[in-house]
C-alpha cells in the first residue's frame, strides 16, 4: 500500500482535471448576437436558437418560422428547449413546426413595453411601446432575415409587461407578426374605458392575427389583473362579430 501512496495522489491531483476535460463538451443552446439600433439610440443584445435540421443536407433550403422573445435572458433557454422536444426531427415528438428562436434583451423594459405613458409621483419612462415596435419590426426583423433561412411567419412571445407589449401589437393596423402569446400580460392601467377605446380604435386587419392570452391565479392580488384579461376578451370577441375568431384566452388555476 505504501507503494501506491504517490499514484494515489498523483490520481487526487489529476481528478479535477479529468472531470473539467469530461464537463467541457457543453451542449450549446444558442448563439449571442448584438445589433446597433438607430431608432432607440442602443445596442442591443440576442440569441438565435437554431432547430435540429437548419444544417441537414437534406434540407438546405428550408425556411422556419421566427418565435421572437421578449425578456430573453429570463425566457429564452428554456422555451428553445421546450421547442426542440416538441418539434426535433430524431428524438422530439414533431407535434409543432420546427423554429428558429431569438430571445432579445430588454435594456429598460417598463419603457419598451409601455404603449401609454403613465403619471406618477416619480418620473418614469412609460410609454415607448410604439418606438421599440419600429426597432423590432424596421431593423431587426430585416437583419434576422438576411441572416437566417426564415419563413414569412412570425410569432412574438412576451410575458408580464412583455404580454402587453404582445396584445399592443397585436392592435396596430400594420404588423409583421402573423400571432401574438400574451402570458399573464399586465394590464394594471387597463381600466374599462382604456379597454373600450384601444378596441374601438383597432382596424379590422387585427382580426387576420392569432392571439392567445394565458391567465395565471396569483390569488387575490391578481384579480383586478385578470379581470381585465376577460373584459378584453370578451369586448375584442364582440367587436370582431363573426364567427372566425383567431383569439383565445385560457385560464390556469393551479398556476401561479
Amino acid at each position: 500500500m505504501k507503494n501506491r501512496i504517490p499514484e494515489i495522489l498523483l490520481l487526487l491531483l489529476l481528478l479535477p482535471q479529468l472531470i473539467l476535460a469530461q464537463s467541457s463538451q457543453e451542449t450549446i443552446v444558442g448563439n449571442k448576437h448584438t445589433i446597433h439600433s438607430d431608432i432607440l439610440n442602443e445596442t442591443r443584445e440576442y440569441w438565435v436558437g437554431l432547430p435540429d435540421s437548419y444544417d441537414h443536407v437534406t434540407v438546405q433550403n428550408k425556411r422556419y418560422p421566427l418565435l421572437l422573445v421578449l425578456d430573453g435572458p429570463s425566457h429564452f433557454r428554456y422555451i428553445t428547449g421546450m421547442l426542440s422536444s416538441m418539434s426535433a426531427m430524431r428524438y422530439g415528438t414533431r407535434r409543432i413546426p420546427e423554429m428558429i428562436v431569438v430571445g432579445l434583451a430588454s435594456t429598460n423594459c417598463e419603457r419598451d413595453f409601455t404603449p401609454d405613458k403613465i403619471v406618477t409621483k416619480r418620473k418614469n419612462d412609460t410609454g415607448g411601446a410604439d418606438q421599440f415596435l419600429d426597432f423590432v419590426e424596421d431593423e431587426l426583423l430585416p437583419e434576422l432575415q438576411e441572416k437566417y433561412q426564415l419563413s414569412e411567419y412570425s410569432i412574438l412571445f412576451g410575458h408580464s409587461l412583455g404580454g402587453l407589449f404582445a396584445v399592443h401589437t397585436y392592435l396596430q393596423e400594420e404588423s409583421n407578426f402573423d400571432a401574438l402569446l400574451a402570458i399573464d400580460p399586465s394590464f394594471g392601467t387597463w381600466d374599462a374605458e382604456k379597454i373600450d377605446a384601444k378596441i374601438e380604435a383597432m382596424s379590422d386587419r387585427s382580426f387576420d392575427r392569432y392571439l392567445y392570452i394565458a391567465t395565471a391565479n396569483w390569488g387575490t392580488r391578481n384579480l383586478g389583473n385578470r379581470d381585465r384579461h376577460v373584459r378584453f376578451f370578451e369586448a375584442l370577441r364582440k367587436r370582431n362579430g363573426s364567427d372566425l375568431f383567431r383569439a383565445r384566452l385560457e385560464y390556469f388555476e393551479n398556476e401561479n
